[in-house]
């Protein structure tokens, strides 16, 4: 498995990251993150994948024949390693530094002229005038105005965050008493999302998914062999979901409606709904296996946090 991180510009911002992003699933890469920044070139999508590193030149030409974008690059995701995006704007700076003015010619005294001497200089006169009544209160209303109010603190800057294995231990400590607390999970999953470290959320989140969908599978609610992927989503993926939130099934699409593990500023939970996907349908598709790709995320804006599954 490699990371690779797909930097692409666009002319439009609606719609490219789900666009991007079925590009990718196409390809059997899942997405790890994004971000999307307004720039005056237009907009410019950074997106990191994961997946097989023989497909590479499959996603390369893929997203050469994808018509939204005007142009990309694709890296290879170093640990620790930030890269600028390759189409933003960068400001010019100038070192020129323009000449001193000349010095003025000094004036020739005609021969024989004596020059007269300066005259002094005039006494000033000050003349000291008392502010009218209508000054005076405008002084005061000044003086009584509240101070501004002191500017916002810039905004923090990105840091881009190093995934973690999943914290094993606080998984099985989340999932201990499974058996009793389905279907009212959510607030173990909650106390998991805040206990391990912030690099191994997701992966914790996803590896807590893939053992409650495996349990779902073993304890007989899952029955019969292999199905097609449709009858699948509708049977018994639908209705494991449903217990814990509610979906909507388009297609090959789940909508997942108000997510309580996706809360603002890019804190997704989705990572969860994957992984139970992974240890419910895997041991039902085959022989090709299962690629779930998460579209979007109430956490980043979207209204619903939406998962589309192929094989």
């Amino acid at each position: 498995m490699i990371e690779l991180e797909i930097q692409a510009l666009a002319l439009q911002r609606e719609g490219l990251l789900i666009d991007v992003g079925r590009v990718a699933a196409t390809c059997g890469y899942t997405l790890v993150r994004q971000r999307q920044v307004q720039d005056p070139h237009g907009t410019l999508l950074s997106m990191f994948v994961r997946g097989s590193w023989f497909k590479k030149r499959a996603l390369r030409r893929a997203l050469s024949a994808c018509d939204r974008l005007v142009s990309f690059e694709l890296y290879p995701v170093a640990e620790g390693e930030q890269r600028e995006h390759f189409a933003a704007s960068r400001k010019t700076v100038s070192n020129y530094v323009p000449p001193p003015a000349p010095e003025p010619e000094p004036v020739e005294e005609p021969a024989g002229k004596v020059a007269e001497p300066d005259p002094p200089p005039a006494t000033p006169v000050v003349e000291i005038l008392e502010p009218t009544p209508e000054e005076s209160f405008e002084a005061f209303m000044v003086e009584q105005r509240p101070a501004p109010a002191p500017a916002e603190p810039p905004p923090a800057p990105f840091v881009e965050l190093v995934p973690l294995e999943a914290d094993v231990a606080a998984v099985d400590k989340a999932l201990a008493s499974l058996e009793y607390d389905y279907p009212r999970i959510v607030p173990n999953l909650l106390k998991l999302d805040r206990a391990v470290a912030e690099g191994a959320r997701e992966s914790s989140l996803q590896l807590a998914g893939q053992r409650v969908g495996a349990w779902l599978h073993t304890r007989g609610q899952v029955k019969g062999g292999a199905l097609p992927l449709q009858r699948a989503l509708a049977a018994v993926a639908a209705p494991a979901l449903q217990a814990l939130v509610e979906i909507d099934l388009q297609g090959d699409q789940l909508h997942i409606r108000r997510s309580p593990l996706c809360a603002e500023d890019g804190h997704s939970g989705c990572s969860f709904y994957s992984g139970l996907l992974e240890g419910l349908l895997a041991p039902l598709i085959a022989p090709t296996g299962l690629s779930i790709f998460p579209v979007c995320c109430r956490s980043f804006g979207a209204d619903d946090c939406v998962l589309a599954v192929s094989e």
